[in-house]
Order: C-alpha cells, then structure tokens, then sequence
C-alpha cells in the first residue's frame, strides 16, 4: 500500500509519481460545459497520458542507477566511518609510542643516575677507608709522640736524680 501523496518524493528522494501540475483536473461543477476549448481537453488527457508514461519511463530509466548510487554513498559513509576508527586507533598508538619514547628516556635518564650514584658511592667508600687509615695513623703517631714524652720526662727525672746523687754533700761528723 503506497502512503505517500502523488508527487511528493519517496522515501530514497525520488518522486514516484508526476506532480500536480501535470494531472489533470475534473472540470468544476456549474462551471459552462461549452467551452471553446473543449477539443483541448480531450488532447490534455492523452497528453496527460503520455507525460504520465513518460516519467514513469524516465523513472524506470533513471531510478536503478540513482538506487544504486545511494548504496554506493551509504556504503562510503559507513567506509569512511570505519576509516575514521581506524586512523582515531592509529592516532592513539602514535602517541602511545610517543609516550613510550618518553618512558625509554626516563629510563636512559635513571640508568645514567644510577651509574652516578654508584661512582659517589664507591668514592665515599674509598674516603672512608682513608679517613680511618689517617685516623688509626694519627692515633699511633699521638700514642709514640706520648710515649717518647713520657721517656724524656723519665729521662730527664733520671738524669736529675742522678745529679742529685753527685752533688757534694756535706758529710756528716760522727
């Protein structure tokens, strides 16, 4: 069942059927029969005729290739939907990419601060060692200083007990 008006697009946008204009319309009622142009009217239903099978025959004609043009446009749409998905996947993985080539330099950057920290480290090792070297150095050279004090002040202790000894002393009468 067909519900569309007489002349008014289907729903593809093409007309399937001529438009007003070109039917032809019962006389009104009341209106003189006897018109000077009753002979035209007679020619205007046969050419109503043909008019009618001429656009059903441009239609017939036209209307496989515009059906077929409308898939074709339906079918790049859904195409050039399916492309925009993609190059929206494609664009993502760029920056994801993108991101990873950031994330390797991080990482280039932490390995390069590692190897530093690890040199800092070793040298702090290695002054510690020095420092308690010179510290154990200093000790002993403190403990013999210390000592070679404590012999002079013994010698010299020694040295004046002995003067003392040979110092004349008065003898004592008995």
């Amino acid at each position: 069942m067909d519900t569309s008006v007489p002349g008014s697009p289907s729903p593809d946008g093409v007309p399937t059927e001529p438009p007003d204009s070109l039917e032809v319309r019962e006389p009104m009622p009341g209106v003189s029969d006897t018109s000077p142009d009753e002979g035209l009217i007679e020619d205007l239903s046969v050419e109503d005729k043909a008019v009618e099978q001429l656009a059903e025959g441009l239609l017939s004609h036209y209307l496989p290739d515009l059906q077929r043009s409308k898939q074709a446009l339906q079918e790049l749409t859904q195409n050039q939907v399916v492309l925009l998905d993609t190059l929206e996947q494609e664009i993502s993985k760029f920056k994801e990419c993108h991101s990873m080539l950031d994330i390797n330099a991080l990482f280039t950057e932490a390995k390069h601060y590692h190897a530093k920290l690890v040199n800092i480290r070793k040298e702090m090792l290695m002054l510690h060692e020095k420092t308690s070297k010179l510290k154990k150095r200093a000790l002993k050279l403190q403990q013999k200083r210390q000592k070679e004090e404590l012999e002079r002040e013994q010698q010299r202790e020694k040295e004046f007990e002995r003067e003392k000894q040979l110092t004349a002393r008065p003898a004592k009468r008995t």
